[in-house]
């Protein structure tokens, strides 16, 4: 199997999610470390005829290029031989996950600034109030989702939603957020790091 190249920092989260997808779906990649933090590389100009707006990860699959988290995964999970399972086949299931895949890139990209404040210099608590009502609605939706006797975000199996997720609440301790008050999510971080194929990155709890 041809390797895809990922163009990649060890600690960004965004990148660990391509990753992660990668291993789960069977998909060999081409790391292409950037020097993100402290060297800026991504938004330099090499980097931006690649990607215009400076942001990592970028994969890159023959003359295909994509510079966005969400198509990325979708992208990796269509490629690997074992990607089909993430893309479900119920047509009411893959709208739950397409639905939640835009919750995530509208409405959880506090919880990487969170971070990244927390790790490379800034003040985490001006991202923090809205990274916990992001995962306030997840652990919400997580709940009544074991109510209905179903383990993962769009159904009963994991999807590429929970992929794109996962490191939102997985990472966030690296802002201070205390995993106690939000036991639904707990549960739910465990079945994913059940997955075979789950690879794990630096700040990621080994939930028991």
């Amino acid at each position: 199997m041809r390797a895809l190249t990922l163009w990649n920092h060890d600690l960004d989260d965004a990148c660990y999610r391509a990753r992660l997808m990668a291993s789960l779906a069977g998909v060999t990649l081409d790391l292409r470390s950037v020097d993100a933090f402290p060297g800026m590389e991504h938004r330099g100009p090499a980097m931006r005829v690649l990607t215009p707006m400076g942001r990592l990860p970028v994969l890159q699959d023959g003359d295909l290029v994509l510079t966005q988290v969400e198509p990325i995964l979708l992208h990796l999970a269509r490629t690997g031989a074992k990607g089909g399972a993430f893309l479900p086949s119920d047509g009411q299931v893959h709208a739950r996950m397409e639905d939640w895949l835009a919750f995530h890139a509208r409405d959880m990209g506090a919880a990487s600034a969170a971070r990244e404040a927390a790790l490379f210099g800034g003040d985490p608590c001006v991202h923090a109030p809205a990274a916990r009502e992001g995962l306030r609605v997840l652990e919400d939706h997580m709940a009544a989702q074991g109510l209905r006797g179903q383990g993962f975000v769009a159904g009963a199996a994991a999807s590429v939603a929970d992929v794109a997720l996962f490191p939102a609440f997985a990472l966030s301790r690296d802002w201070n957020l205390d995993h106690d008050g939000f036991p639904a999510l707990r549960q739910w971080a465990r079945r994913v790091r059940r997955l075979t194929g789950f690879v794990t990155m630096p700040g990621i709890p080994d939930y028991h």
